[in-house]
């Protein structure tokens, strides 16, 4: 860890740096500017291939130097924004005025000829907007799903391994019907990868259309040309989002709360598992891996805590309860525009930033437990009382009254052994392949259709 590190205020840039670095090229300052830049230079060829004002569509040395300022920016780049920003105090027009710059410097003819097309008829929220919303498309789809399928996948495995592995269900934390180890796992990977899916349906919006939304000054300036067509290519075609064509000066920011809000069902998801894999352990019904010259207490030496279970719950509350309040927040704004959404939206990166620390913290968990068969199987053994449940189906099933009363006059809240349950059914008057048929069943072997529907899980992408 290097001294920055160390004086970092937020976590995600110190302690946790090594397993944030993938998100610095998606939410630092530095990538920030970037994305504006991107959106900038977009803009300006679009401008061109639309022949606005005096512009005319790209020759093929223009488009690949507008194409290298993209692809070769760098952190040299970004400091001289920041260099520019310090001395006007405008962000987004530092980075105008870099690109002005640049295009004086460039020895392109076209481009010191018309330098004042860069950010053409826009306002700081057009290129913003964009920018944030390829921001987060990328995190969904570089970062997020990513590790979101790679939990899926390790989840599969588990469920494969323990798909006839019989165990205690627990309602209310008291034994109830027995499932198996597999069915457990795969209803947890259900949820996951469905709220991967509604995470994905989300629609990512943005929109270019002037200071108040009207195209106002485009008109002005060029009132033969279709803004409204112009603004569709550029956001849909070049920017591969969604164009919103109806917004004040800001994009109002509805679909980043419907981000926001599938992310946190993700998390919630996530930490129900969590508490229950961490539960689990404390059963004793897996094992850890012990890692070497680890330690699991400053005091007692035997301790092998489930620390990356716990982290993750931990990191998973961070991120919801800031996804939380950008889901209500950024849906506010006092008339057509305010500037209370700008600091918020900077911490966007932090939300996302806890949700995959949590995500990896998940992983790394369930890659050091294994099932302990011995106990989850011993458990199970004695737990008799949990076949009052078939019992009292069959007595019904052969016209029995008051099956359910019956068993739960001997049954409830009491542990009954082997011999009672079979001298109970014994003395049913039910049919003989009935009584076999129960004579026959064990704790182990009720488990319904479990096995069949934990594999039909793992088989699902």
């Amino acid at each position: 860890m290097n001294e920055n590190e160390l004086f970092a205020i937020c976590p995600l840039d110190g302690r946790y740096k090594s397993r944030s670095r993938s998100l610095e090229k998606t939410f630092s300052e530095a990538a920030l500017i970037t994305y504006r830049v991107k959106v900038e230079i977009l803009w300006f060829k679009r401008l061109c291939l639309e022949s606005v004002g005096n512009l005319k569509p790209p020759d093929e040395k223009l488009e690949k130097q507008l194409d290298l300022w993209i692809s070769q920016f760098s952190v040299d780049d970004v400091k001289e924004i920041k260099s520019i920003e310090k001395e006007i105090n405008h962000d987004v027009k530092a980075v105008e005025y870099f690109l002005k710059r640049r295009a004086k410097e460039s020895g392109n003819t076209f481009l010191k000829s018309h330098v004042e097309m860069f950010h053409f008829g826009c306002t700081s929220e057009d290129i913003n907007n964009l920018a944030y919303a390829s921001m987060l498309r990328d995190a969904r789809k570089k970062i997020l799903v990513p590790q979101l399928d790679s939990l899926i996948d390790i989840l599969k495995q588990l469920i494969l391994s323990g798909a006839s592995l019989a165990m205690v269900s627990r309602t209310h934390g008291q034994p109830a019907s027995p499932t198996t180890l597999g069915k457990e796992l795969a209803n947890y990977r259900s949820r996951i990868r469905l709220s991967r899916d509604h995470f994905l349906d989300v629609k990512i919006l943005g929109k270019l259309n002037g200071a108040v939304g009207n195209f106002n000054a485009h008109v002005v300036a060029d009132s033969k040309k279709n803004w409204l067509d112009i603004s569709r290519s550029f956001v849909e075609e070049d920017l591969g989002l969604i164009v919103n064509e109806m917004t004040t000066q800001i994009e109002p920011h509805d679909w980043i709360a419907r981000y926001s809000n599938e992310l946190v069902v993700v998390n919630s998801i996530m930490l129900d598992f969590c508490r229950d894999i961490w539960s689990y352990i404390s059963l004793g019904y897996f094992t850890q891996k012990k890692e070497k010259n680890e330690v699991g207490s400053s005091t007692m030496p035997h301790k092998v805590n489930p620390i990356d279970f716990e982290n993750a719950e931990g990191n998973l509350g961070l991120s919801s309860s800031l996804l939380q309040h950008f889901s209500t927040k950024l849906l506010v704004s006092r008339y057509q525009r305010d500037l209370s959404d700008s600091t918020v939206m900077r911490n966007i990166g932090v939300a996302v930033g806890y949700t995959l620390l949590a995500l990896d913290s998940t992983i790394r968990g369930l890659k050091k437990i294994a099932p302990n068969e011995v106990k989850i199987s011993s458990d199970l053994t004695d737990i008799w009382e949990v076949l009052a449940e078939p019992i009292q189906m069959v007595m019904r099933k052969n016209g029995i009254a008051d099956a359910y009363e019956r068993l739960k006059e001997i049954s409830r809240g009491e542990s009954l052994g082997r011999d009672q349950v079979y001298l109970f059914i014994t003395n049913l008057d039910i049919s003989k392949e009935d009584k076999e048929a129960l004579l026959s069943l064990l704790p182990s072997r009720y488990v319904g259709l479990a096995e069949e529907l934990a594999i039909k899980e793992a088989e699902k992408e």
